[in-house]
């Protein structure tokens, strides 16, 4: 699999990174620490001394700056080389590379292309933590899988209907129905309406039309919306997109895929509601993730005893097929950027 460098990918929870703290990730392939300086600002280095390769996320954080603690080497912000203890002369080119980070949305972002490039702007609009309008859930999955595959499991959701049968229990309209599919510029949408009464597990009590979408944004950030109305409003609008802001109740569920090596992916998420005493569905939505890790790690185990064999696609792929497209395209496009930088992760299938 290939996948797009100029791009933010997660990297962990804001909330978990205290000032002068530091963290040690990996991102397509590559090791980066992480850390605080002593007022809470971030940065990102490659977690490698310049000296013997030593792990700098084994340092410690000494104001505005990281000090190697196997020879102690120190390093300003920017990843220049300021102090060698018992030599005089630093050599001004001795620097080791750093990535654009920031924290937005409850998580640390990293830059994983050409700096220049590096634009907040396309962070995806996740729903974070600090609203105070939701009642939140979060938390983390590592998988023994490449991330490609668990994209896809999240841009074609008819496996709801047969994998998540007994946590979700939603029926086979999933499987039987197709959404509407469209391409934008860095991302795919997903839309579809649920008639009242079409969901095995409604609240007969509280009958309602759900319209819900999701958008899957490079390189891999997956955010969901479902949102209520009266009965009666998906024909109304013959099967189209309603006005959003005037939704009875809106739910979200915000995910990043992680590509950590060729073989393993970390998945975080968010879940928010805007009620109290929604929480119990966020049970059965931890027990869908976990449905959803094991066959996915399976996918995985085959993939790697039969890896010439090629996947059969069905109607419910277009996401897939046009996500996969996208990546393609944005790949190509800053192939001559990549050039001077580390190579992609993996090979495209």
């Amino acid at each position: 699999m290939i996948y797009v460098r100029n791009a933010w990918y997660v990297a962990g929870w804001a909330h978990e990174l205290a000032a002068e703290g530091l963290a040690s990730v990996r991102i397509l392939n590559e090791p980066i620490v992480i850390w605080r300086d002593a007022a809470g600002g971030l940065a990102a280095f490659e977690d490698r001394c310049v000296h013997r390769l030593a792990p700098l996320s084994l340092g410690r954080c000494e104001g505005e700056r990281l000090r190697c603690m196997y020879h102690g080497l120190l390093y300003d912000r920017a990843g220049r080389v300021i102090e060698i203890p018992g030599q005089d002369r630093i050599p001004a080119n001795l620097r080791i590379r750093s990535y654009p980070v920031l924290e937005r949305h409850s998580w640390i972002w990293v830059w994983m292309g050409t700096a220049a490039e590096a634009d907040e702007a396309l962070i995806p609009p996740v729903v974070g933590m600090d609203r105070t309008d939701y009642i939140f859930a979060h938390g983390q999955l590592d998988f023994a899988a490449e991330a490609r595959l668990i994209y896809e499991n999240l841009l074609d959701l008819s496996h709801i209907s047969f994998l998540h049968s007994e946590s979700l229990r939603h029926g086979e309209i999933w499987a039987r129905e197709r959404p509407k599919v469209t391409e934008h510029e860095r991302s795919i949408r997903s839309e579809r309406w649920f008639r009242s009464g079409s969901l095995n597990n409604e609240n007969t009590e509280e009958a309602r039309d759900i319209y819900y979408y999701w958008d899957s944004y490079i390189p891999g950030v997956v955010i969901s919306y479902s949102n209520t109305y009266p009965v009666g409003s998906a024909d109304a609008l013959n099967g189209g997109a309603p006005d959003l802001n005037q939704a009875m109740r809106t739910c979200t569920g915000s995910h990043a895929i992680t590509p950590l090596t060729d073989r393993s992916s970390r998945q975080f998420y968010i879940l928010a509601g805007p009620h109290r005493g929604d929480e119990t569905v966020y049970d059965s939505t931890r027990k869908a993730f976990s449905e959803d890790k094991a066959m996915i790690e399976g996918q995985q185990r085959n993939i790697d005893t039969l890896p010439d064999q090629r996947f059969m696609p069905t109607t419910a792929d277009r996401a897939v097929i046009l996500f996969n497209r996208l990546v393609e395209k944005l790949v190509s496009e800053e192939a001559p950027q990549m050039s001077a930088t580390a190579p992609p992760l993996g090979a495209s299938r």
